[in-house]
């Protein structure tokens, strides 16, 4: 199939199931300040990850339980980089509060949809190998025995691969099935434009958040809250 045609049926996928989620209303019920929410959060590689991370660092951990880290296949560094926070994280919970279980989280591997320098005509093989991935972490695993339960927040800030992501959450959601809300933060390179994952997530994520207000001129949606990384 051409690549186009993908990007057409992209875009008809996103639009139909918007359109459906908004007359439906149907949302994740918003949690209470001390309930237990499931956190998954997508490392995108490089600087996304280590902004994703920094992001992620300031929670409490003993509220974001458990927590899941979704990687792309072969970025061990990140993988790394995760294991250290949690680490960290357990070594250094004050006495008064809960501790912070070693083992209270996971991390998922996704192959990336689209490598750098990828011939166009073989993005739509590999995007698809990731979205079956994605489908699996998402829809079928969380109703598997011995799996997590499915995640209650999904925090995205790029690159390609959060795309599938939200697909596949969009796909519970057409379903009828448990589905998180997807919260995206452009990353805090972006200064003037937005990236072409944040361009292509804005309508579809229930937050999108930015940390410069140049990035809202155009009047679309989202909300600056400064910098947070």
């Amino acid at each position: 199939m051409h690549p186009l045609a993908w990007l057409l049926f992209a875009v008809i996928f996103v639009v139909v199931a918007r359109i459906r989620i908004i007359a439906q209303r149907e949302s994740v019920p918003r949690r209470g300040r001390k309930e237990a929410c499931h956190l998954a959060v997508f490392l995108g590689s490089g600087g996304h990850s280590s902004e994703a991370l920094s992001l992620v660092s300031a929670l409490d951990f003993s509220r974001y339980t458990p927590r899941t880290y979704l990687v792309s296949q072969g970025d061990t560094l990140s993988e790394q980089k995760a294991v250290a926070l949690e680490r960290l994280k357990a070594a250094s919970t004050p006495p008064l509060q809960p501790k912070v279980q070693v083992d209270g989280y996971q991390i998922l591997t996704i192959p990336r949809a689209r490598r750098v320098h990828q011939n166009t005509l073989t993005i739509p093989f590999t995007a698809l190998r990731s979205l079956l991935a994605a489908l699996y972490h998402v829809t079928l695993a969380p109703r598997l025995p011995g799996h997590s339960a499915s995640f209650d927040v999904l925090l995205l800030n790029g690159p390609g691969t959060c795309f599938v992501l939200c697909v596949a959450v969009y796909v519970n959601r057409l379903l009828g099935l448990p589905s998180p809300r997807l919260v995206y933060v452009e990353t805090f390179a972006r200064v003037r434009t937005l990236s072409f994952t944040g361009k292509l997530l804005r309508p579809m994520v229930d937050r999108f958040i930015v940390q410069w207000p140049d990035l809202l001129q155009d009047g679309g949606r989202g909300e600056c809250l400064g910098w947070l990384v």
